[in-house]
């Protein structure tokens, strides 16, 4: 048995290339370099994971319009115009206007530098895609499509670093914007603020909220076979280390209601879960609603970011932090550490499976803090190393905001309670760097992922219209 991730929506990216028309008869070699250039440019974006949707080369307004009518009909997540050379604004204007997607404009000359002493003019224009870009700016602020651009040349590995941050965060708009997001049961009574409006999810990211009963799992778990569970129960076992603690019946429990909540999540096509309910007295609802830690953190290693106390914002944080490449783990302030300068920081319950340091513990709880129900919990530290901090604010007016901070994950002592706990240095005094952190608007939980990657979520926020507050030490 294995534990597989999903296979995510390809990103689609539209690819358009152009120069001046009336050079072509003028020098006749020209053409023929700045096709090759876009073919390659085609090439080393299709390595980068995405759909390539490819309109061809254009050379005046007529051929900008069939290709904007193309790219509108692919449905792109991103478009990119190569400025080959000069051409006219008229030339791209409609692509970016009717396709409706965000902007890329490359300007990628063919080497670091012209030949000044071998250069004719033919030679110099296939160098000449930066004169075009103002010209491009200009007449898209004056349209009112918003654009960004990278500036370099063909093979610089500068540039296509930066060119693929916009195609990830491409991507990350890309799975809101098509997502469909669970929230199961109702909010942790009293954390106000965790409670989130649907509404504003779909106005200002895009995508569905599908809203979920407990009873909507606790028929599936009914439905769970005992073949079902036991395979469950293997597979868990090949996951983790089984601590002592873990009661069989708890574990068989945990594992059967993580069947369920495969099938839930597959009946509803779901991206992403936020959950939570208390129910009483052990009956069945409180049992279903305790099972849920050993399904959830499978769910997120697969993919599927799975958070309880019913935190939809932070669900979609570890969504946007998952689809970056950097896992993403429910996350939220343990305590301050003044002897090492760390801060301790974690979450009870799920957690994502694969940015462990090691292989994860399902440890049994009698008790869950704060909660009601008893059954197993995970344990674990985040990969030593650099790690981001990624959590989706909302203000005052409803607005949503990302807000992030970089750090290391170090080693050292950890409690053994059924938490996830990481240790980490934010380079700085730890008290500082909390009172900072709170003072950004971020809520009490947000995503940990593994890798300095507030470049990443800058351009993810640029695309998805939202403030990035970076919290520095």
């Amino acid at each position: 048995m294995t534990l597989d991730r999903i296979t995510p929506r390809r990103t689609r990216v539209g690819l358009v290339a152009g120069g001046l028309g009336a050079y072509w008869p003028q020098f006749p070699a020209l053409l023929p370099q700045l096709e090759a250039s876009a073919r390659r440019v085609a090439e080393r974006l299709s390595g980068m994971d995405c759909e390539v949707v490819d309109a061809g080369f254009v050379s005046d307004a007529q051929e900008g319009a069939a290709a904007a009518e193309k790219l509108r009909v692919a449905g792109c997540d991103l478009i990119v115009g190569f400025l080959t050379t000069y051409l006219t604004s008229s030339m791209l204007a409609p692509v970016a206007q009717r396709s409706g997607a965000p902007v890329l404009l490359l300007n990628l000359q063919p080497t670091e530098a012209m030949d000044h002493e071998s250069f004719d003019t033919g030679a110099w224009l296939a160098y000449c895609g930066a004169c075009p870009l103002p010209e491009m700016a200009n007449a898209f602020r004056r349209v009112g499509v918003e654009f960004r651009s990278v500036s370099g040349y063909l093979e610089d590995e500068r540039a296509w670093t930066r060119i693929e941050r916009w195609i990830k965060a491409a991507g990350v708009r890309a799975a809101l914007r098509h997502g469909r997001h669970g929230l199961l049961g109702h909010l942790y009574p009293g954390m106000m603020d965790v409670s989130t409006d649907p509404t504003l999810v779909s106005g200002q990211l895009g995508g569905h909220v599908e809203i979920l009963e407990i009873d909507d799992l606790r028929v599936r778990v009914e439905k769970v076979t005992d073949d079902e569970t036991a395979a469950r129960v293997a597979l868990a076992r090949e996951v983790f280390t089984v601590d002592e603690s873990v009661v069989d019946e708890d574990f068989a429990w945990g594992a059967r209601v993580s069947v369920a909540l495969d099938r839930l999540v597959e009946d509803f096509s779901l991206d992403s879960l936020a959950y939570y309910h208390r129910g009483l007295d052990g009956e069945t609802h409180e049992r279903v609603g305790a099972g849920f830690i050993l399904g959830a953190s499978l769910l997120t290693a697969r993919g599927i970011p799975a958070v309880g106390e019913y935190e939809l914002r932070t669900s979609l944080a570890m969504l946007v932090m998952d689809r970056l490449g950097a896992g993403g783990s429910f996350t939220e302030l343990q305590a301050l550490n003044f002897r090492d300068d760390v801060v301790e920081m974690g979450h009870d319950g799920p957690a994502h499976l694969g940015i462990s340091a090691r292989k994860p513990l399902l440890r049994g709880l009698g008790v869950y803090h704060g909660k009601r129900g008893w059954g197993v919990s995970v344990e674990f530290d985040v990969k030593h190393g650099p790690v981001t901090l990624c959590g989706l604010g909302q203000r005052r007016d409803g607005t949503f905001s990302l807000i992030a901070s970089e750090g290391t994950v170090v080693p050292g002592p950890l409690l053994r309670i059924g938490n996830t706990t990481s240790r980490v240095d934010f380079g700085c005094d730890p008290g500082e760097w909390t009172d900072a952190w709170s003072a950004s608007g971020i809520a009490h939980h947000w995503a940990l992922g593994t890798g300095h990657r507030v470049a990443e979520l800058s351009a993810v926020a640029d695309l998805l219209g939202l403030e990035l507050t970076v919290v520095n030490p």
